[in-house]
């Protein structure tokens, strides 16, 4: 059983930087891949970054390379997405999730354990 949880989100300015955290309990988290995703209102959920299960690879949508990087550290079981340079349309509603083995994807299909969310809110 693997639970996935959340930190980090809250109020930004446009332009600002917010870092989101996801501590992953179990003992398969060094190799497994992992993935943030996000939702906002109204609309489905959507791929934003993914990282190999050493971290020497990675994965990231249209809308967010350049400013959004997705870390992690297997010592302490936890992922990170640092968001640089935020937008208003990148308000959503954030998650971690695990995909078995080593490599990543962008389907959500792929990802068996998620995490609750947490919201991202970026003012202009």
């Amino acid at each position: 059983q693997v639970q996935l949880v959340e930190s980090g989100g809250g109020l930004a300015q446009a332009g600002g930087s917010l870092r989101l955290s996801c501590v992953a309990s179990g003992r398969t988290f060094s190799r497994d891949a992992m993935g943030w995703f996000r939702q906002a209102p109204g609309k489905e959920r959507d791929f934003v970054a993914a990282i190999n299960w050493s971290g020497s690879s990675t994965d990231y949508a249209d809308s967010v390379k350049g400013r959004f990087t997705i870390s992690r550290d297997n010592a302490k079981n936890t992922l990170y997405l640092q968001m640089n340079n935020p937008k208003p349309e990148d308000t959503a509603v954030y998650y971690c999730a695990r995909r078995r083995g080593g490599s990543y994807y962008q389907r959500a299909s792929e990802y068996d354990y998620w995490g609750q969310g947490t919201q991202v809110t970026v003012s202009s």
